[in-house]
């Protein structure tokens, strides 16, 4: 949108309209963001994108601004900036005059569901823009308003598929992976981690503050996991299941060292907010995390028109039996033996232990010191 919307205004100039500055806002479904902006000017180089949070939308500088009646009304805004009678009865029409500015208009472009984004104009001609160039440019900001749609719905659902499932998942869903029964088998790092003494406290906090606490142990681990490239696949009641997929040919040990290292700042990230949370009175965040290599089939499962994109095999019930052994034995994380023989780390043998499911009792690894905390018992 960037580049499109740059050769478009360049391409307005050319055909005789003096087109100053232009300042685009389109609306978008993000748990961040809420709306882009692109703001073209004519001596600078390229168009620039800027984004605006959803508190954004209650900012008076927002909602003072001719953008937010276009967006409410879907009326054109028009001010002959040049004209000494011009109302400047929105605080940004002073700065455009004081900067050299002539003539502003500001135009909706309506998408199909109803939704209005909006389009602004503005020159720095004397005499601003004739009533023709007025014409013209709304014919542009109609046609745009297509274009901005189409691209605003794909990059919407790309976000939306980000958010949802997350971004590689997303990517192959949006590529075709659609249908039941599709996927692959991949090798991968499995982690599974869970809040420890969950049910306990949510029989005696209020609700509000157990959703805060989620987000706040949420938050550290798939910041954790992101970050080495893994990918957080599902959030399941105070659990999360994650992946780190090896290439065919991949060499394991970097896998196993990048969720190490993830586990390692899980355990920093919870510390940190273990300290606010003390200060606030909120009960302390702990968490039990089980490391596994192996292979899991990694597609859709689900009934014909509900599906879940997500991993399932022997390796994800393994990856969760070992992390009640790890609450068993407490330890805050704990890895698999094919983990353990994969990782160039050095890990600790803490014995063999039964595995409910698992016919022999399995050897549990922890690691000696891992970001500091991670081997740390978790009182």
């Amino acid at each position: 949108m960037r580049e499109f919307g740059d050769e478009m205004c360049r391409r307005i100039v050319a055909a005789g309209i003096p087109l100053w500055r232009a300042f685009c806002a389109v609306g978008t479904l993000h748990p961040q963001i809420a709306a882009t902006a692109y703001i073209w000017h004519r001596n600078t180089p390229g168009a620039v994108r800027f984004t605006a949070d959803h508190s954004f939308a209650n900012d008076p500088e927002f909602t003072g601004s001719p953008i937010a009646e276009v967006q409410r009304t879907g009326i054109m805004i028009r001010r002959r900036l040049h004209d000494p009678d011009c109302a400047l009865d929105y605080p940004a029409l002073s700065e455009f005059k004081s900067d050299g500015g002539t003539d502003y208009a500001a135009m909706p472009m309506i998408c199909s569901s109803g939704e209005i984004n909006s389009i602004t104009w503005l020159t720095d001609r004397a005499g601003g823009f004739s009533d023709d160039e007025i014409a013209g440019l709304a014919a542009v900001a109609e046609a745009l308003a297509i274009i901005v749609e189409l691209q605003a719905t794909r990059r919407i659902a790309r976000h939306l598929m980000d958010t949802y499932v997350g971004h590689r998942t997303g990517e192959r869903v949006l590529s075709g992976a659609i249908t039941r029964g599709s996927g692959e088998a991949i090798r991968a790092v499995v982690w599974l981690c869970d809040l420890r003494g969950f049910t306990t406290l949510t029989d005696s906090m209020p609700r509000e503050r157990v959703i805060a606490m989620l987000n706040d142990y949420f938050e550290a681990m798939v910041e954790a996991v992101s970050a080495e490239g893994g990918e957080p696949l599902k959030f399941m009641g105070d659990g999360m299941l994650a992946i780190f997929e090896l290439g065919a040919t991949e060499d394991p040990r970097e896998r196993c060292a990048a969720a190490l290292r993830a586990a390692g700042a899980a355990s920093e990230k919870i510390a940190a907010r273990n300290i606010k949370r003390r200060a606030a009175g909120d009960p302390e965040i702990h968490f039990g995390l089980a490391l596994h290599l192996g292979e899991v089939s990694y597609g859709n499962i689900g009934a014909p028109a509900r599906l879940d994109f997500t991993v399932i095999g022997p390796a994800v019930n393994h990856a969760a039996r070992l992390e009640k052994v790890g609450h068993e034995l407490g330890r805050p994380v704990v890895m698999s033996a094919s983990f353990a023989a994969a990782s160039k780390e050095a890990l600790e043998s803490i014995g063999r232990h039964s595995l409910r499911g698992v016919s022999e009792p399995q050897e549990v690894f922890a690691p000696k010191v891992v970001g500091g905390r991670v081997g740390a018992d978790e009182s």
